[in-house]
């Protein structure tokens, strides 16, 4: 898939820190840009000790979308970087619920405290 036709549905802003990249997510994670969107962060896990997922702007998440954050989790693990997730929209959380995954992410709210 192009990144022209990806970027209409999903953009990534990242900005490296030290051993941490924060990935802002903006848009749709469908199944559309899923492997754009994976193409994107996996370098990252093991350039880094911690990948943080903001997703503030991530407006709507299709089952292929958790399908990616979950292929991303089981390569994190292994290689010894942290996966978060923050600012979880209500819609998002729900959706992350009802697919019993929140407490397989590390969720961290804005003020950087671990959720429930």
């Amino acid at each position: 898939m192009a990144a022209e036709a990806a970027s209409s549905t999903l953009t990534l802003e990242i900005e490296r820190t030290g051993n941490t990249a924060v990935v802002r997510c903006n848009g749709k994670l469908v199944s559309n840009v899923t492997g754009f969107f994976y193409g994107e962060i996996k370098p990252l896990i093991s350039e880094t000790k911690q990948v943080v997922l903001d997703l503030t702007n991530l407006t709507y998440l299709d089952s292929m979308g958790i399908g990616v954050l979950i292929r991303l989790y089981v390569s994190a693990k292994p290689a010894g970087c942290n996966l978060q997730l923050i600012n979880l929209g209500k819609r998002i959380r729900e959706l992350l619920g009802i697919a019993n995954l929140l407490s397989v992410f590390a969720v961290v709210g804005e003020d950087g405290v671990k959720l429930p």
